[in-house]
């Protein structure tokens, strides 16, 4: 049971990789670029949400919708500011400012919250009558006469991630938005020839993939409760490497590559090494890549020259 156990943790882990990646997929894949501050919207997120129920007491699902709305908000003012200006640049300087506006996230949440570590509620119990009489908060279930307990937020995570990804591919294939980011993806003089704003396409995906960073931060910070301005460093690095694991620009991709990746840390972890298990991560990434290096589901492009 304790292999379940920890391959259930693994796929929960994955699924906020995933919904994460999401937004590398996104950009990278209608324009071309790396937003490498999509990791400290995360923790900007979890920040709003934490406030909004916390200080102000609002219901939890309030919460996670204001932040969702204010990360949207945030992921086109930066697109605006900070990208939009570089859209002629060279990679190397869109990937220099997507570095400032990273580390210029994270000093304006300390100066903002402070470095003192914050402790995220649980969102996801339910009260109960214990044997004893008295209430008592219900934070998971137990299977199999109780050798296999699952936590409520492992459940949540991973159909918050289902219901995403779904609405998501249908937006994608079937809205008129989404076959314009299909048209931008594909060729973007092309996409403009054919009356699509592309400027605006690209905006937008901007801030879809920051509202649902929001999301993924809620969901990481009620897994692993503990909030700092850096929460969103390493599991933003994690996502990207999901990203490219599935094949970036591919949003089976980083589904897959999201789910794949929390498995193995989690089972590294448990079975060789909570030392190495980010090792062994970046190892297995390295040996797909070797193998397939457009990633998993990732298609080579031709280039004319």
């Amino acid at each position: 049971m304790s292999f379940l156990s920890f391959l259930i943790s693994g796929i929960s882990l994955g699924s906020i990789y995933a919904i994460i990646a999401l937004g590398y997929t996104m950009v990278y894949g209608i324009a071309k670029m790396l937003n490498f501050a999509h990791g400290d919207v995360i923790m900007v997120g979890a920040y709003i949400c934490f406030y909004a129920v916390g200080h102000f007491h609002l219901p939890p699902v309030v919460g996670v919708l204001a932040a969702m709305a204010l990360c949207t908000v945030l992921g086109r003012v930066i697109e605006r500011l900070a990208y939009k200006p570089l859209r002629s640049a060279p990679s190397l300087a869109v990937l220099i400012t997507a570095i400032g506006v990273s580390y210029f996230l994270q000093n304006a949440a300390l100066l903002l919250w402070t470095s003192n570590p914050k402790v995220f509620p649980n969102f996801f119990g339910r009260e109960a009558v214990g044997p004893d009489g008295q209430a008592q908060l219900l934070t998971g279930v137990e299977l199999f006469g109780g050798q296999l307990r699952i936590s409520y937020v492992t459940l949540v995570t991973i159909v918050v991630c289902l219901v995403i990804m779904g609405a998501l591919s249908l937006f994608i294939s079937r809205s008129k938005l989404g076959k314009a980011m299909r048209a931008c993806s594909e060729d973007k003089d092309a996409a403009r020839l054919m009356g699509i704003n592309v400027d605006t396409t690209i905006s937008l995906t901007f801030a879809i993939g920051s509202g649902l960073a929001a999301v993924a931060g809620v969901l990481l910070c009620s897994a692993y409760p503990t909030l700092v301005p850096t929460t969103g460093s390493m599991p933003g690095i994690k996502a990207f490497t999901a990203a490219v694991f599935g094949g970036i620009g591919s949003i089976p991709g980083a589904f897959l590559g999201g789910l794949l990746l929390g498995v193995i840390e989690i089972l590294s972890a448990a079975y060789i090494s909570t030392q190495l298990s980010n090792a062994i991560v970046f190892a297995v990434l390295i040996v797909v890549l070797l193998v397939k290096p457009t990633g998993l589901l990732g298609k080579a492009i031709r280039e004319k020259v």
